[in-house]
Protein backbone atom coordinates (compact mmCIF):
# COMPACT_ATOMS: atom_id res chain seq x y z
CA UNK A 1 0.00 0.00 0.00
CA UNK A 2 1.19 3.66 -0.61
CA UNK A 3 1.80 5.73 2.14
CA UNK A 4 -0.21 8.49 0.31
CA UNK A 5 -2.11 9.17 -2.33
CA UNK A 6 -2.72 12.53 -4.06
CA UNK A 7 -6.13 13.05 -6.59
CA UNK A 8 -5.64 15.81 -8.85
CA UNK A 9 -8.32 16.71 -11.26
CA UNK A 10 -7.47 18.68 -14.18
CA UNK A 11 -10.10 20.79 -16.68
CA UNK A 12 -8.59 22.38 -19.16
CA UNK A 13 -5.65 23.91 -17.59
CA UNK A 14 -3.53 23.95 -19.91
CA UNK A 15 -2.03 26.93 -19.17
CA UNK A 16 -1.42 26.05 -15.43
CA UNK A 17 -1.04 22.22 -15.29
CA UNK A 18 3.22 22.01 -16.43
CA UNK A 19 3.53 23.81 -13.03
CA UNK A 20 1.20 21.71 -11.04
CA UNK A 21 3.19 18.41 -12.77
CA UNK A 22 6.19 19.90 -12.01
CA UNK A 23 5.69 20.25 -8.20
CA UNK A 24 4.35 16.82 -7.87
CA UNK A 25 7.39 15.80 -8.76
CA UNK A 26 9.70 17.82 -6.07
CA UNK A 27 7.42 16.05 -4.23
CA UNK A 28 7.73 12.50 -5.43
CA UNK A 29 8.72 9.30 -3.62
CA UNK A 30 8.41 6.00 -4.08
CA UNK A 31 5.77 5.21 -1.60
CA UNK A 32 3.72 8.23 -2.98
CA UNK A 33 0.64 8.00 -5.59
CA UNK A 34 -0.47 10.65 -7.80
CA UNK A 35 -3.87 9.76 -9.13
CA UNK A 36 -4.38 12.47 -12.08
CA UNK A 37 -7.92 12.60 -13.08
CA UNK A 38 -8.52 14.35 -16.77
CA UNK A 39 -12.43 15.62 -16.50
CA UNK A 40 -12.67 15.32 -20.62
CA UNK A 41 -10.94 18.55 -20.87
CA UNK A 42 -10.85 20.21 -24.65
CA UNK A 43 -7.42 22.07 -24.81
CA UNK A 44 -4.42 20.32 -24.65
CA UNK A 45 -4.02 19.59 -20.91
CA UNK A 46 -4.88 15.26 -22.24
CA UNK A 47 -1.56 15.76 -24.26
CA UNK A 48 0.09 17.11 -21.38
CA UNK A 49 -1.38 14.97 -19.00
CA UNK A 50 -0.07 11.95 -21.28
CA UNK A 51 3.83 12.82 -21.10
CA UNK A 52 3.66 13.84 -17.12
CA UNK A 53 2.34 10.28 -16.25
CA UNK A 54 4.79 8.59 -18.09
CA UNK A 55 7.52 10.94 -16.72
CA UNK A 56 6.35 11.01 -12.91
CA UNK A 57 6.29 6.98 -13.03
CA UNK A 58 9.51 7.16 -12.91
CA UNK A 59 9.85 8.68 -9.15
CA UNK A 60 6.18 7.86 -7.84
CA UNK A 61 3.22 5.43 -8.16
CA UNK A 62 0.86 6.86 -10.98
CA UNK A 63 -2.90 5.96 -11.99
CA UNK A 64 -3.86 8.25 -14.74
CA UNK A 65 -8.16 8.86 -16.09
CA UNK A 66 -9.65 10.90 -18.55
CA UNK A 67 -13.68 11.06 -18.08
CA UNK A 68 -15.58 10.58 -21.23
CA UNK A 69 -17.92 13.21 -20.15
CA UNK A 70 -17.06 16.38 -18.00
CA UNK A 71 -18.30 15.58 -14.53
CA UNK A 72 -17.07 18.71 -12.48
CA UNK A 73 -14.56 18.75 -9.49
CA UNK A 74 -17.00 16.94 -7.17
CA UNK A 75 -17.19 14.07 -9.36
CA UNK A 76 -13.27 13.97 -10.74
CA UNK A 77 -12.40 14.55 -7.08
CA UNK A 78 -14.38 10.92 -6.39
CA UNK A 79 -13.09 8.95 -9.01
CA UNK A 80 -9.67 9.80 -7.93
CA UNK A 81 -11.11 8.24 -4.92
CA UNK A 82 -12.35 5.28 -6.04
CA UNK A 83 -8.38 4.52 -7.42
CA UNK A 84 -6.37 5.42 -4.82
CA UNK A 85 -4.68 2.83 -2.64
CA UNK A 86 -2.51 5.20 -0.72
CA UNK A 87 -2.83 4.60 3.76
CA UNK A 88 -3.29 8.81 3.52
CA UNK A 89 -5.08 10.81 0.82
CA UNK A 90 -5.12 14.43 0.04
CA UNK A 91 -6.04 16.16 -2.64
CA UNK A 92 -4.27 19.30 -5.41
CA UNK A 93 -6.52 21.31 -8.08
CA UNK A 94 -4.75 21.37 -11.76
CA UNK A 95 -4.14 24.94 -11.37
CA UNK A 96 -2.19 25.07 -7.95
CA UNK A 97 1.28 24.07 -6.50
CA UNK A 98 2.73 22.40 -3.75
CA UNK A 99 6.12 23.90 -2.29
CA UNK A 100 9.29 21.01 -2.09
CA UNK A 101 9.33 18.86 0.10
CA UNK A 102 5.70 19.70 1.50
CA UNK A 103 4.15 16.06 1.02
CA UNK A 104 6.62 14.33 3.01
CA UNK A 105 6.37 16.73 5.84
CA UNK A 106 2.38 16.88 5.66
CA UNK A 107 2.08 13.03 5.85
CA UNK A 108 4.98 12.61 8.70
CA UNK A 109 3.40 15.63 10.73
CA UNK A 110 0.02 12.72 10.24
CA UNK A 111 1.40 10.36 11.06
CA UNK A 112 2.94 11.31 14.51
CA UNK A 113 -0.22 12.72 15.44
CA UNK A 114 -2.40 9.60 14.67
CA UNK A 115 -5.62 11.72 14.16
CA UNK A 116 -8.23 10.94 11.54
CA UNK A 117 -7.44 13.93 9.44
CA UNK A 118 -5.00 17.39 9.32
CA UNK A 119 -5.97 20.73 8.28
CA UNK A 120 -3.16 22.85 7.09
CA UNK A 121 -2.93 26.82 5.97
CA UNK A 122 -2.39 27.72 2.43
CA UNK A 123 -0.81 30.28 0.25
CA UNK A 124 -2.98 32.29 -2.05
CA UNK A 125 -1.66 33.17 -5.32
CA UNK A 126 -2.96 36.28 -6.87
CA UNK A 127 -0.77 36.90 -10.04
CA UNK A 128 2.86 38.28 -8.34
CA UNK A 129 1.15 38.98 -4.70
CA UNK A 130 1.05 36.09 -2.22
CA UNK A 131 -1.11 36.24 1.02
CA UNK A 132 -1.07 33.53 4.16
CA UNK A 133 -4.25 32.19 4.59
CA UNK A 134 -5.05 30.49 8.12
CA UNK A 135 -7.06 27.87 9.48
CA UNK A 136 -9.33 29.50 11.85
CA UNK A 137 -8.19 27.08 14.64
CA UNK A 138 -5.82 28.52 17.47
CA UNK A 139 -4.65 25.12 18.81
CA UNK A 140 -1.80 23.84 16.64
CA UNK A 141 -0.34 20.02 16.61
CA UNK A 142 -2.63 19.08 19.12
CA UNK A 143 -5.37 16.10 18.26
CA UNK A 144 -9.07 18.15 18.59
CA UNK A 145 -12.52 17.29 18.23
CA UNK A 146 -13.67 18.03 15.15
CA UNK A 147 -17.17 18.46 15.88
CA UNK A 148 -16.38 20.63 18.78
CA UNK A 149 -14.72 22.76 16.11
CA UNK A 150 -17.98 23.32 14.21
CA UNK A 151 -18.73 26.55 17.01
CA UNK A 152 -19.34 29.49 17.83
CA UNK A 153 -22.03 29.79 14.97
CA UNK A 154 -21.62 33.61 14.88
CA UNK A 155 -17.59 33.63 14.41
CA UNK A 156 -15.41 31.83 11.27
CA UNK A 157 -14.77 28.30 12.54
CA UNK A 158 -12.64 25.29 10.80
CA UNK A 159 -16.11 24.35 8.21
CA UNK A 160 -15.91 27.55 7.17
CA UNK A 161 -12.01 26.97 5.76
CA UNK A 162 -13.67 24.70 3.02
CA UNK A 163 -10.72 23.35 1.14
CA UNK A 164 -10.03 20.25 0.63
CA UNK A 165 -6.55 20.39 -0.52
CA UNK A 166 -5.43 21.89 2.48
CA UNK A 167 -5.49 19.13 4.89
CA UNK A 168 -4.47 15.00 4.43
CA UNK A 169 -6.63 12.31 5.27
CA UNK A 170 -6.53 8.84 6.57
CA UNK A 171 -8.03 5.44 5.15
CA UNK A 172 -10.25 5.08 7.83
CA UNK A 173 -12.23 7.73 6.95
CA UNK A 174 -12.32 6.56 2.84
CA UNK A 175 -13.73 3.40 4.07
CA UNK A 176 -16.51 5.07 6.04
CA UNK A 177 -17.65 7.13 3.13
CA UNK A 178 -16.01 10.16 5.14
CA UNK A 179 -14.02 11.80 2.17
CA UNK A 180 -15.99 11.65 -1.15
CA UNK A 181 -17.92 14.48 -2.13
CA UNK A 182 -21.30 14.97 -3.68
CA UNK A 183 -21.54 13.83 -6.85
CA UNK A 184 -22.03 16.44 -9.80
CA UNK A 185 -22.28 19.61 -7.74
CA UNK A 186 -20.00 22.08 -9.71
CA UNK A 187 -19.26 24.39 -6.76
CA UNK A 188 -19.69 24.46 -3.38
CA UNK A 189 -18.46 21.02 -3.16
CA UNK A 190 -16.43 21.58 -0.04
CA UNK A 191 -19.02 22.79 2.23
CA UNK A 192 -21.32 19.58 2.32
CA UNK A 193 -17.85 17.77 2.69
CA UNK A 194 -16.36 19.43 5.36
CA UNK A 195 -19.23 19.79 7.58
CA UNK A 196 -19.58 15.48 7.11
CA UNK A 197 -16.23 15.33 7.69
CA UNK A 198 -16.58 17.55 11.06
CA UNK A 199 -19.69 15.83 12.11
CA UNK A 200 -18.66 12.47 12.06
CA UNK A 201 -14.76 11.83 12.18
CA UNK A 202 -13.34 11.05 15.25
CA UNK A 203 -10.48 13.64 15.66
CA UNK A 204 -8.39 15.84 13.82
CA UNK A 205 -5.48 18.74 14.49
CA UNK A 206 -4.29 21.30 12.59
CA UNK A 207 -0.41 21.86 11.61
CA UNK A 208 1.79 24.82 11.49
CA UNK A 209 2.48 23.87 8.09
CA UNK A 210 1.74 25.87 4.51
CA UNK A 211 3.53 24.52 1.55
CA UNK A 212 -0.31 24.79 -0.79
CA UNK A 213 -0.06 27.49 -3.30
CA UNK A 214 -3.96 28.35 -4.51
CA UNK A 215 -3.99 30.28 -7.92
CA UNK A 216 -6.27 32.55 -7.94
CA UNK A 217 -8.43 35.19 -10.78
CA UNK A 218 -7.79 31.64 -13.04
CA UNK A 219 -10.07 32.61 -15.94
CA UNK A 220 -11.94 29.17 -16.27
CA UNK A 221 -12.62 29.10 -12.62
CA UNK A 222 -16.48 28.96 -11.83
CA UNK A 223 -15.57 32.10 -9.25
CA UNK A 224 -14.93 34.06 -12.34
CA UNK A 225 -17.60 32.51 -14.39
CA UNK A 226 -21.22 34.08 -13.45
CA UNK A 227 -23.25 31.23 -15.54
CA UNK A 228 -26.20 28.65 -13.83
CA UNK A 229 -23.27 25.93 -12.60
CA UNK A 230 -22.67 29.09 -9.78
CA UNK A 231 -25.71 28.03 -8.42
CA UNK A 232 -25.27 25.13 -6.75
CA UNK A 233 -24.11 26.42 -3.68
CA UNK A 234 -28.02 25.96 -3.15
CA UNK A 235 -28.00 22.53 -3.80
CA UNK A 236 -24.88 22.36 -1.40
CA UNK A 237 -26.22 24.19 1.50
CA UNK A 238 -29.75 22.65 1.11
CA UNK A 239 -27.55 19.29 1.78
CA UNK A 240 -25.97 21.12 4.94
CA UNK A 241 -28.65 22.06 6.70
CA UNK A 242 -30.99 19.10 6.25
CA UNK A 243 -28.27 16.60 7.10
CA UNK A 244 -27.39 19.05 10.49
CA UNK A 245 -31.21 19.12 11.01
CA UNK A 246 -30.86 15.58 11.30
CA UNK A 247 -28.16 15.33 14.04
CA UNK A 248 -27.94 14.23 17.17
CA UNK A 249 -26.83 18.26 18.22
CA UNK A 250 -28.88 19.72 15.55
CA UNK A 251 -30.22 22.34 18.32
CA UNK A 252 -26.48 23.76 18.79
CA UNK A 253 -25.46 23.04 15.29
CA UNK A 254 -28.07 23.84 13.22
CA UNK A 255 -28.13 27.50 13.82
CA UNK A 256 -24.28 27.56 12.24
CA UNK A 257 -25.30 26.15 9.30
CA UNK A 258 -28.27 28.28 8.89
CA UNK A 259 -26.04 31.59 9.53
CA UNK A 260 -23.85 30.41 6.93
CA UNK A 261 -26.06 29.73 4.53
CA UNK A 262 -27.67 33.01 5.41
CA UNK A 263 -24.42 35.00 4.57
CA UNK A 264 -23.25 32.79 1.34
CA UNK A 265 -26.91 34.33 -0.23
CA UNK A 266 -26.18 37.52 0.63
CA UNK A 267 -22.71 37.39 -1.09
CA UNK A 268 -24.02 35.92 -3.92
CA UNK A 269 -27.05 38.87 -3.72
CA UNK A 270 -24.42 41.53 -3.22
CA UNK A 271 -22.01 40.36 -6.64
CA UNK A 272 -25.14 39.76 -8.56
CA UNK A 273 -24.38 42.27 -11.58
CA UNK A 274 -21.45 39.91 -12.74
CA UNK A 275 -24.19 36.82 -13.77
CA UNK A 276 -25.84 36.55 -16.84
CA UNK A 277 -29.60 38.26 -16.52
CA UNK A 278 -31.26 35.21 -16.70
CA UNK A 279 -28.97 33.97 -14.37
CA UNK A 280 -29.49 36.49 -11.68
CA UNK A 281 -33.31 36.06 -12.03
CA UNK A 282 -32.92 32.41 -10.98
CA UNK A 283 -30.43 33.74 -8.00
CA UNK A 284 -33.05 35.78 -6.67
CA UNK A 285 -35.90 32.96 -7.13
CA UNK A 286 -33.66 30.53 -5.84
CA UNK A 287 -32.41 32.17 -3.30
CA UNK A 288 -35.72 32.98 -2.32
CA UNK A 289 -37.43 29.36 -2.19
CA UNK A 290 -34.03 28.74 -0.07
CA UNK A 291 -34.81 31.30 2.65
CA UNK A 292 -38.23 29.51 3.08
CA UNK A 293 -37.37 26.10 3.46
CA UNK A 294 -34.90 26.87 6.28
CA UNK A 295 -35.55 26.16 9.69
CA UNK A 296 -37.61 29.40 10.53
CA UNK A 297 -36.94 29.25 14.08
CA UNK A 298 -33.38 29.47 13.51
CA UNK A 299 -33.85 31.70 10.61
CA UNK A 300 -35.40 34.46 12.63
CA UNK A 301 -32.94 34.39 15.08
CA UNK A 302 -30.34 34.40 12.35
CA UNK A 303 -31.51 37.40 11.35
CA UNK A 304 -32.07 39.15 13.93
CA UNK A 305 -28.00 38.41 15.07
CA UNK A 306 -26.89 39.98 11.64
CA UNK A 307 -25.36 43.13 10.50
CA UNK A 308 -28.29 45.52 9.23
CA UNK A 309 -26.78 45.42 5.86
CA UNK A 310 -27.30 41.58 4.77
CA UNK A 311 -30.04 41.24 7.42
CA UNK A 312 -32.13 43.73 5.64
CA UNK A 313 -31.59 42.17 2.28
CA UNK A 314 -31.82 38.68 3.25
CA UNK A 315 -35.24 39.72 4.83
CA UNK A 316 -36.50 41.66 2.01
CA UNK A 317 -35.84 38.34 0.27
CA UNK A 318 -37.94 36.66 2.63
CA UNK A 319 -41.25 38.90 2.59
CA UNK A 320 -41.02 38.79 -1.28
CA UNK A 321 -41.18 34.89 -1.43
CA UNK A 322 -44.06 34.92 1.45
CA UNK A 323 -45.81 37.42 -0.61
CA UNK A 324 -45.47 35.07 -3.70
CA UNK A 325 -46.23 32.12 -1.86
CA UNK A 326 -49.86 33.59 -0.35
CA UNK A 327 -50.31 34.66 -3.54
CA UNK A 328 -50.04 31.38 -5.34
Amino acid sequence: MPKLSVIVPFYNVQQYAPDTLRSLRMNARSDFEFVLVDDHSQDETPAILERAAEELSEVARVRHVRHEVNGGLATARNTGLDLATGEYVTFLDGDDWLARGYLSDLVDAHERLGCDFVRVDHVQATARARTVHRVPVGLRGEVLDPRAAILPADRSTSVDYAYAWAGCYHRRLVDRGLVHFTDGLRTAEDRPWIWKLHREADSFAVLDLYGVFYRRGVATSLTQIGDVRQLDFIRAFDQVVEETAADRDADRLLPKAVRTYCAIIAHHLSEIEKFEPAVARELRARSAAAIQRMPQDALGDVLDTMDLKRSTKLRRLRRRASTAKAAA
